[in-house]
């Protein structure tokens, strides 16, 4: 039987959103999609025995479980941060987007070289929890504890606090009330029912919610083995483009790509990302812009006198 004690402490569900009637709002240039490529930054963040966690991190590209310390699976991460994140960056740069690199404080502050160059390649580094985990069993005292330390390693790191933040996989009822009280959050990424932002009222404020996606993301790889070559990969994020692409001529329509280094930085891979970036840029339609600026765009858009902004 299914745990229902926790129920009633979360907010009542929103089973109809806009209602087909989004908001007359454009993008920049009046593009027809904002695009956001999410460059996720875990790598020194996972589980792993030699870190003194009691398991390690069980997605990656072999599934072979040791209890001990597992050489195969560190190797495995690292290949992110020393080879992968300088092939993807340099190709975002061919093609000028500028992404979100949503970061997780301990892979900083193990490795604040990645945060600091891709702030000096004009990306927004963002929140990505301290560790790689979920928070859906912590309680308020720590994970109001681990939030600041993930803000404060990004800013020790970059000069600046993170806008945003992501939960791996499930937050906690609490998640969205710490964010507004910790004060320099805009939005947060916690949800995947929608292709465009909305608002949800948050300590009597009104909260910024940019949705991400699960399914144009090249975690498919590993978690699923959905997608076999990155053709396939390159395929299904370019399907999902062209039809919000059309829709998004009467109506804004936002499109989220979910990438990591240790993932789509392979070589074989690697070549998708360059498949998709040739496609979107070229069509003429989209705006590639970081989850920030999507956020200010759509609050500058959307003013409200009671909310308080980060500034």
């Amino acid at each position: 039987m299914a745990d229902l004690s926790n129920t009633q402490i979360f907010p009542p569900r929103d089973l109809i959103g806009y209602g087909g009637q989004p908001p007359a709002i454009r993008w920049p240039g009046n593009r027809a999609v904002a695009v956001s490529f999410v460059v996720n930054f875990e790598e020194g963040a996972e589980y792993t025995v030699s870190g003194g966690d009691d398991h390690n991190e069980a997605i990656y590209e072999v599934v072979h479980r040791l209890e001990g310390r597992d050489p195969c699976i560190e190797s495995h991460f690292e290949y992110g941060t020393r080879a992968a994140w300088w092939r993807v960056m340099d190709l975002f740069d061919r093609y000028d987007a500028k992404t979100t690199v949503s970061a997780c404080g301990l892979a900083v502050q193990r490795s604040p070289l990645l945060a600091q160059d891709a702030v000096q390649r004009g990306h927004e580094v963002s929140a990505h929890g301290w560790r790689w985990e979920s928070h859906a069993d912590l309680d308020e005292t720590e994970e109001r504890a681990r939030i600041a330390k993930t803000v404060q390693a990004i800013q020790a790191a970059t000069g600046q606090p993170p806008r945003g933040w992501h939960t791996r996989s499930a937050s906690s009822p609490n998640t969205r009330r710490l964010l507004v009280e910790a004060g320099n959050f805009l939005y947060d990424s916690d949800a995947y029912n929608d292709d465009l932002p909305y608002f949800v009222p948050v300590a009597g404020k009104r909260h910024l919610v940019l949705p991400y996606a699960f399914d144009t993301n090249d975690m498919q790889f590993q978690n699923t083995q959905r997608f076999g070559t990155g053709g396939a990969f390159a395929a299904y994020v370019i399907d999902a483009y062209d039809w919000l692409a059309r829709e998004g001529s009467s109506a804004p329509r936002m499109l989220s790509i979910g990438l990591h280094l240790r993932m789509i930085g392979r070589p074989g891979r690697i070549g998708a990302l360059e498949t998709i970036l040739t496609h979107i840029a070229g069509s003429g339609k989209a705006w590639i812009a970081t989850r920030e600026q999507i956020a200010r765009h759509w609050l500058a858009q959307q003013p409200d006198q009671g909310f308080n902004a980060a500034k």
